[in-house]
């Protein structure tokens, strides 16, 4: 895999479709046993300029951020900029951190998903490079070029830059929070139900579909999922297949142009909590949910394509509907979103012409590509993950309903939308 990374970065790297080969903003990623005194070194290849801004917050700067700012004190002005302990994600953080970085040449980011996610739109939107020193192998945004960014409410996957460079120590990823390396495993383990809905929006809606993303995780993969157990004893070869997964599908949606090979029906499931879960809740990270999202988009798929090609009725959603459910401030944004792919009759007959055509190469693609939701549940048993709705406090009523509805705060064509416009949801459900 070091090799294929090394292919990648240099822009040597066959493309699996067929076409140029690949390429991607980031210039360097370091995944090392321990980056511990050549932290400076690593930053200086960048090439930042003289007036650098490290982004954390508290637990991460105890962690791994006063290392990272005592380095670039050593050859660069130093902006600190520490953040309170579990920062959102959110318009109104990023503002603070503009504000706070308006004077730097580039942005150092130290911690993982909701603090590299608002260094890399706040640099996007300023036009200044960014890094990040890794704190965690809990999601796989790292390496991509978008950033989940709540806006009004409305939890959406924005447009940023890719990062100059990733930097891994994995010593400090083997002592992260047990759950944080769960997260990170959950966040994997959609690889097939992502690329599954990803295909069925190619063959049902003519939309662009890319082999290449997957290519980069095939190497690592089956050992991941088949042994994860090392992930939680410190097996640091564990942890590299982890680490390396994560940035390779964070590569695979640069290559794409979106997050289109990482983040489907499953994570429309995780954005629907974020957005109308009740805050007292226990608090999951991004990839418990996912973990469990996965799995029921997994037997979602594997119901539906088990069966006939299904028969899609028109929809008769409306704007009311979206204030209704989502609030009269993040309801119109989500109509404009779903009003897109609507089916009103004339689609929902066209529709359903294609997909009885597409059917036999849909399901025999999917077989091929999908893992059974028994195995990928196997998998979170080994390591003590989440598996169902109550393993993360959320009501059955509830999930059910974020199941439902999901589908509803994108214009991302899913089995969610099949199950929806053809009454199959009952798949989903049935362990």
């Amino acid at each position: 895999m070091s090799d294929l990374l090394d292919q990648l970065l240099s822009g040597q790297l066959a493309d699996a479709d067929g076409g140029a080969p690949l390429s991607v903003p980031t210039r360097a990623v370091v995944i090392e046993r321990s980056l511990a005194g050549v932290e400076a070194d690593l930053l200086r290849g960048l090439d930042l300029g003289n007036r650098l801004a490290v982004v954390s917050d508290r637990t991460t700067r105890d962690v791994l951020g006063e290392r990272v700012e005592q380095a670039v004190s050593s050859f660069a002005e130093l902006v600190s900029v520490v953040l309170p302990d579990r920062p959102h994600a959110d318009t109104a953080t990023a503002a603070v951190i503009a504000e706070a970085t308006r004077d730097a040449d580039a942005l150092i980011a130290v911690g993982s998903g909701t603090i590299n996610d608002l260094c890399k739109i706040v640099s996007a939107k300023a036009d200044k490079p960014y890094a990040v020193f890794a704190t965690a192998p809990s999601m796989n945004g790292y390496s991509s070029v978008n950033a989940a960014i709540t806006e009004h409410g409305h939890k959406k996957s924005l447009a940023a830059q890719g990062t100059a460079g990733v930097f891994i120590d994995l010593e400090i990823f083997a002592a992260a929070p047990h759950r944080m390396i769960i997260s990170g495993f959950g966040d994997s383990l959609c690889r097939p139900t992502a690329q599954t809905d990803w295909l069925l929006a190619h063959h049902a809606l003519g939309r662009p579909y890319r082999h290449a993303p997957f290519a980069l995780l095939a190497e690592d993969e089956a050992a991941l999922f088949a042994e994860p157990e090392g992930l939680l004893r410190g097996d640091l070869d564990a942890m590299a297949r982890l680490a390396r997964t994560l940035t390779m599908s964070g590569f695979g949606m640069t290559i794409c142009g979106g997050s289109y090979p990482a983040s489907q029906g499953e994570h429309l499931i995780g954005h629907y909590i974020d957005m109308l879960g009740d805050p007292a809740w226990p608090a999951a990270f991004h990839g418990e949910q996912i973990a469990v999202t996965t799995l029921t988009m997994a037997r979602l798929q594997e119901d539906i394509v088990s069966r006939p090609a299904p028969t899609l009725r028109p929809s008769s959603l409306g704007p009311a509907d979206f204030d209704a459910r989502f609030g009269s401030e993040t309801g119109p944004s989500c109509w404009a979103e779903f009003s897109k792919k609507q089916l009103d009759a004339p689609a929902a007959e066209a529709l359903n012409a294609r997909l009885a055509d597409a059917w036999p190469a849909i399901t025999r693609e999917v077989e091929r590509i999908a893992i059974p939701a028994a195995r990928l549940r196997d998998a979170l048993k080994k390591i003590g993950g989440p598996t169902e709705c109550a393993d993360l406090g959320i009501p059955a009523d509830f999930y059910r309903a974020a199941v439902i509805h999901a589908r509803e705060i994108r214009d991302r064509y899913t089995f969610l939308d099949l199950a929806a416009d053809s009454g199959r949801f009952d798949g989903a459900f049935n362990p």
